[in-house]
């Protein structure tokens, strides 16, 4: 996986709760690493691509009513890291797997199914590796690692198989989504540049 980073992501000194972390003012684009406040970098380009994979989920589950998806929702799903919080990108859990009534804070205490990552310009390729594997170990089944500079989807599976999709590639939702799928080249189109 290729992602080169200029800029380390951000991390504040104080070290904070699940709580703490529920009650600042604003934190959209933000993460809590056990007990750590640290900046979860998110390029233009990567944020409309997470958008066409949320619009994708979002179409599938119109017709298929299994289960809600999301962007950039808090999962501290982690039990042996109650100081952990953690935002895909994108996410689907189904719905028994959510509380009947609101939705919890300071975030879902049961992991996704589908968690997707896109990796933006300033994303280090090891903190990527880490969540995945940190997903993997919270339980979610099906892991998207979307990477716009060489235009592919790595697919990480609970299992622990390994598969990679190019832009001619398809992926699909597997036993997670059934019947869902789309061409990896599909994601980029809003992303190619104006005709001249």
């Amino acid at each position: 996986m290729s992602a080169v980073a200029s800029n380390p992501p951000v991390v504040r000194d104080r070290l904070m709760t699940a709580d703490d972390f529920h009650a600042l003012p604003d934190s959209k684009g933000w993460e809590l690493d056990d007990g750590r406040l640290v900046e979860k970098p998110m390029g233009s380009n990567s944020a409309g691509i997470g958008s066409e994979v949320l619009i994708l989920i979002l179409f599938y589950l119109h017709d298929h009513p299994i289960g809600r998806a999301f962007a950039e929702m808090p999962y501290r799903c982690y039990p042996n890291h109650p100081n952990r919080i953690r935002k895909p990108d994108v996410s689907f859990i189904r719905h028994e797997r959510l509380p009947v009534g609101p939705l919890p804070e300071p975030g879902i205490t049961a992991p996704p199914e589908l968690a997707v990552e896109v990796l933006s310009p300033n994303d280090l390729a090891s903190e990527i590796d880490r969540k995945v594997k940190e997903y993997l170990e919270a339980g979610v089944r099906l892991v998207w690692v979307v990477n716009p500079d060489v235009r592919t989807v790595r697919i990480h599976r609970l299992n622990g198989t390994i598969a990679q999709a190019d832009e001619r590639g398809v992926v699909s939702g597997e036993d997670v989504l059934p019947g869902f799928q789309f061409v990896v080249g599909d994601l980029f189109k809003s992303a190619a540049p104006f005709p001249r």
